[in-house]
This record gives C-alpha cells, structure tokens and sequence, in this order.
C-alpha cells in the first residue's frame, strides 16, 4: 500500500457497467497552473462479480491519459493519441493496493509482456489469486483476486537488494511502475521503514532502473509532497499524513531523484486513497496545487497504465482526486 490509509475495487469503464465516459479538458502545460480532466460513470449492482469479464472486455485499460490525458470516450479499444509502444513492463509493489489494480489492467491487455515485481514470489502469487480480508500494519483491506495467467513474477526487494541486482531483474523491461511503500505499524520503527522504502529503495530502484535501460518510469507517490515548498507544511493534510513516518519528507526525495535521473518519467500524486469505486469526476491537477481530497484506487491505477503510453505525460507530475460536491473535506481517509 502506497499511502498510509485507504484501499479499493477495480473500477468500471466499459459498457457491461453502462459507462459514460466524457472528455471535458486537454492541457499540455501542467506546471502550477491549474488544470483538470473529468469523467463521470454509472455502476450496476454485482460489479465485484463482473470484475474479471469486464477487465478481460476492455483490454484492461481504462480510456484515461494523464495531463492532456487523451480520454476516449465510448471505445476502449481506440488507440491513445501520440502514444509510446511499449513491450514489457515490471510492476514494484505488485502485490499494494494499487500496485495489484495496475497489474491487473496490465495483464488483461495484449502484445505485452507484464512482471510483478515482489519480495516473495511464492506468497504474491497466493495472494493476488485469492480474495480475502488482511491487516496490513495499522490497515485492514478488503483485496480481490488477480488473474496471473499472463503475468510473469520477478524477485525484487528494494531495501534488500543492490542497484545491480534489480537491474538484472529489470532486464529487457521497457517500462517500469513504481508502487512500492512502507506499511504504517510499529510508532517506534514507521521512521526508519519510510526512510527505506520511500526514500532510499525508491533511489535503489531508480539507479537500477537507469542502468537496466528502462525507458519510462510511472511513480505513484502522494499529493503535499512537496508540500513544504509552497506553504503547506502547517496543513491538516501534510500534518496528518506526515504523522506516519515522515512519509511525504522521504517521498519527495525520491520524487526529485528521478526528475533528475534523466529517464522519462510521470510522477503521479493521488489524494487520500479509498476502498470504494469512485464516486465522482476525476480531476487532474498541476503540480503542487492541491492540498486535500480522496480517489480510489481504481482511478490512480488507471491513470498510471495511460500514463505509460501517452508521450503528452512525459516528465510531469499529476496531481489527482476525485470531484466531490462542496469540495474536497478528506484526505488519506481523515475525516476533517
């Protein structure tokens, strides 16, 4: 899990759930001026139990791009506007709450070759087959089953391992989705498991990532960030959120990192992330400009997979929650 609270079910894009799906905005410049794109959607009672078909019927890629984000309308299968090719891609943190939804709209798509990146292949694959209930540090998680049938799985520890090691790992990778994170638990020990994982594991995999000759990087890291720099270090968002571990210091850290690495990347900050299918209009959002709001799950791992191909999301950052009428009152599911 990549935030310290929140998870969720795949969400639903295809005409099996009735979807509606409309374009409102395309925005190239993303830098702190605002922008957003929106859709809305219509769910069906008994979705959880079309969840494999509907994946399968949709390619597995919701019609959503970053920043510009090419959003197609009624057909999934239209090809994105000025999109990138791409052949294998490794998904770090496969088995988090978003981690497993980007793997899944991955597995579900043809032509592609897709690799869960996890420390214990014997227990990811157990765990992405099977749905259950699980208590993951000061989380508990309602989880759904993951069709692996395409998937291939990878070791891969980015606090364990070396630079070298994971470079191996990421061999022949095109692409690779960073959604690893620390698990809030133990008070005593949550500083020092940030600093690891969010912080040096990410560089750890960054490095290998360059040295591996990946081409595209899609990190899932969190809106306030960067939250010091632009005033926001006294708010009830960076406050809160930050209580875990210092989490949003280390994570900016890593951020930076890779906007210096020189790999084409898109840094992808979500709102507090939710168990329930989304509710409202994805927003898109500049760098740096919002300080609250919740998304579901769904909605960022959809975001991640278009952000993969669409080259107008080379080296930006989004920042992304979900519309709510009054404005946003939540952030990392914290009542206000």
């Amino acid at each position: 899990a990549l935030h310290p609270l929140g998870d969720a079910f795949v969400s639903a894009f295809s005409s099996v759930l009735r979807t509606k799906t409309f374009y409102k905005q395309s925005v190239l410049g993303m830098s702190k001026s605002e922008t957003s794109a929106s859709f809305t959607h219509e769910e069906d009672d008994g979705c959880l139990d079309r969840r494999k078909a509907l994946i399968k019927s949709m390619g597995g890629v919701a019609a959503i791009s970053a920043a510009s984000l090419s959003i197609i309308s009624s057909n999934p299968g239209l090809a994105l506007a000025e999109e990138t090719k791409v052949q294998k891609i490794l998904v770090a943190g496969a088995t988090g709450q978003t981690g497993r939804r980007v793997l899944e709209r991955l597995a579900a798509k043809s032509g592609i070759t897709v690799v869960a990146g996890v420390r214990n292949v014997e227990k990811a694959t157990a765990s992405l087959s099977e749905s259950s209930t699980v208590v993951r540090g000061a989380m508990i998680q309602k989880v759904g089953s993951v069709d692996t049938s395409a998937v291939t799985f990878a070791h891969l520890d980015v606090v364990k391992d070396s630079v070298d090691a994971i470079a191996q790992t990421l061999a022949g990778v095109d692409s690779l989705v960073i959604a690893t994170g620390f698990i809030p638990g133990n008070p005593l020990k949550m500083n020092d498991e940030a600093h690891k994982v969010d912080n040096l594991g990410t560089v750890t995999l960054i490095d290998a990532a360059k040295k591996a000759g990946v081409k595209k990087v899609v990190m899932v890291s969190s809106i306030l960030t960067n939250g010091r720099e632009w005033g926001q270090a006294k708010s009830p968002g960076f406050v809160i959120t930050n209580a875990f571990g210092n989490v949003l210091d280390e994570k900016i850290i890593a951020e930076n990192y890779l906007r210096k690495s020189g790999l084409d990347y898109t840094i992808v900050r979500p709102g507090g992330l939710k168990a329930k299918p989304p509710t409202g209009a994805l927003k898109i959002s500049g760098e740096d400009t919002l300080n609250s709001g919740e998304i579901s799950r769904d909605l960022v791992a959809d975001v991640c997979v278009a952000s993969l191909t669409d080259s107008k999301v080379s080296n930006k950052v989004l920042e992304i929650i979900e519309e709510t009428e009054g404005g946003p009152k939540v952030f990392n599911g914290l009542n206000m």
